[in-house]
């Protein structure tokens, strides 16, 4: 940028990018809570791709559902997409460890601003929401808990603010000793 000059003064401008400075919490001053914290970065690493990919195919699905005006059609519409949604991800998802799926619905309920169950109970109705939180509850997870950036989910937002930086890679190589050239 170009310098400005006041009352015979240069000021030298510079545009920095945004620099997130976040402070390590006394709670991860033991072993046992970075090893949760470096479960918690690789299991980020594994599910937001998928999170992103969520909010991507329900923007399109409500842009679509936007412009029918029939039940019918809306109906169909959800189907098909539940259709392509099994067959690109069923696998993948299946592969997932409990932990995994647990961070993966905070971090849809995050992107897509609400919660797996509200979701579910708009497109499939609320029986179908029923079945699907008894078998969350079954596992341990609860598909009506709201994502919560500034309390319990506090390290995952953070996580979040870095992978839109362009920074968590960077945190994921430091924490699990992976040089560039292994990334490759």
């Amino acid at each position: 940028m170009p310098p400005i000059v006041e009352n015979s003064d240069t000021l030298y401008q510079l545009s920095l990018p945004p620099v997130f400075i976040f402070a390590t919490p006394k709670t991860k001053t033991n072993a046992k809570n970075w090893k949760e914290y470096r479960r918690l970065v690789y299991n980020f690493q594994k599910v937001y791709p998928y999170a992103l990919l969520a909010k991507q195919k329900t923007d399109m699905m409500e842009a679509e559902l936007a412009q029918l005006s029939s039940k019918k059609e809306r109906d169909a519409v959800i189907d098909r997409y539940e259709k392509e949604l099994f067959a690109e991800f069923e696998k993948p998802l299946r592969k997932l460890t409990f932990s995994q799926g647990k961070l993966l619905l905070k971090l849809i309920d995050r992107e897509v601003g609400q919660t797996s169950y509200y979701v579910i109970k708009e497109l499939k109705g609320g029986v179908t929401a029923f079945f699907w939180q008894g078998i969350a509850k079954f596992f341990g997870a609860s598909l009506k808990k709201p994502y919560d950036k500034y309390g319990e989910d506090r390290d995952v937002e953070q996580l979040v603010k870095l992978y839109q930086e362009g920074s968590f890679d960077w945190l994921y190589f430091q924490l699990f000793g992976i040089t560039v050239s292994d990334a490759r």
